[in-house]
């Protein structure tokens, strides 16, 4: 497989990475070249496990398309989110660099393919291209905005502030606008929202069937639609 040129790099992945993003289109294409080409493709169904529970990581993964879903167990036998990873996002990220392992599950959201390469031939590869590494910092930055708007959520004292707090986050990295408002385009269980607003899930169940009841928000075969983004913003105030 040659190598690729900007033009042939989704347009979703020059607009993620050219958004506040620091790397030109041209650095970008380096790294998706790098995995294209060095990777083994693989595909996985929704709710296949990428990285089992229990498994240490068995390579660096580039999302060519789809939706990849990090978390661990708790003491109390209950999943915590994570983070979750879209296209053209590359994990386990600090394993890769560091190789120090934290036992987090990696499970598809949807039909996800990727690209995998070993640690050592990554490492070799960013260790020689510093073009490369551009998009790696712009990738590092947005997980430390993820986590740091992740702790902003928590400071709220109400339950109902910190489930509206998550899925503003949540459309803003995820969301599509439609003619009824934003429509967060991943499957979000309530139990995904009870562990990241830290809160049971019977709780969450109760402030989200509220929410809806208010006409702020509505259920969409899984996905959750914002009908009034203004309004949800004036209970954070």
């Amino acid at each position: 497989m040659g190598a690729l040129t900007p033009q042939q790099i989704d347009i979703s992945f020059y607009i993620y990475h050219n958004k506040d993003m620091l790397a030109t289109l041209k650095q970008t294409a380096e790294l998706v070249d790098f995995f294209r080409v060095h990777g083994s493709k693989q595909t996985f169904k929704k709710n296949d496990f990428i990285i089992r529970p229990g498994d240490s990581p068995h390579g660096v993964f580039y999302v060519f398309q789809g939706l990849v879903k990090a978390y661990d167990i708790t003491k109390y036998n209950e999943e915590n989110l994570l983070i979750i990873r879209k296209q053209d996002e590359i994990f386990p990220l600090i394993w890769a660099v560091t190789g120090k392992e934290h036992h987090i599950i990696y499970q598809a959201l949807a039909p996800t393919t990727t690209y995998k390469v070993n640690r050592e031939m990554f490492l070799n590869f960013i260790k020689s291209s510093s073009d490369a590494l551009v998009p790696l910092l712009d990738m590092t930055m947005e997980m430390y905005r993820l986590h740091g708007e992740r702790i902003l959520t928590l400071e709220y004292r109400t339950v109902r502030e910190r489930i509206i707090s998550f899925l503003l986050g949540m459309s803003r990295r995820f969301g599509k606008e439609t003619e009824d408002g934003i429509l967060i385009e991943v499957p979000l269980r309530h139990q995904d929202i009870a562990s990241s607003v830290n809160a049971t899930r019977e709780t969450t169940s109760r402030e989200i069937s509220a929410l809806e009841r208010k006409g702020l928000l509505e259920n969409k075969q899984s996905y959750t639609l914002l009908k009034d983004i203004e309004l949800l913003n004036k209970h954070l105030a």
